[in-house]
């Protein structure tokens, strides 16, 4: 029984996991809009969202955290100078996940994950 069991494998080791999160988060924060799969898009989006808030905290704290977590530092930089002050007013829901359809190669669920405006 997987009662209470959050997150999702991926079919990955859990280093391989982890760095497969920090990556697509630098990514998105990178290009604001990505292209991954359902599963992952919807992993991701707690910890894009997690980011956004530690640059809307501004703090040399938030910053190094976000810090141990983003693997750029020019991405970390445009987080706290860019996209805070962007969400500076809302209260969350920073991303929003678009279905595109399968992919040809297996069919798995297409996504897009985007900042919002």
């Amino acid at each position: 029984m997987r009662h209470k069991v959050a997150g999702r494998k991926l079919g990955r080791t859990g280093s391989h996991r982890r760095a497969l999160y920090r990556n697509l988060v630098t990514d998105l924060l990178n290009y604001e809009k990505i292209t991954t799969t359902q599963a992952k898009a919807k992993e991701v989006r707690s910890l894009a969202e997690k980011m956004i808030t530690l640059g809307k905290e501004g703090g040399l704290h938030s910053r190094r955290q976000a810090l141990s977590f983003i693997l750029d530092k020019k991405v970390a930089d445009k987080l706290f100078a860019e996209l805070a002050p962007k969400y500076a007013e809302r209260p969350g829901g920073y991303t929003r996940i678009t279905k595109i359809g399968p992919r040809l190669g297996d069919g798995a669920a297409m996504v897009q994950l985007e900042l919002v405006e």
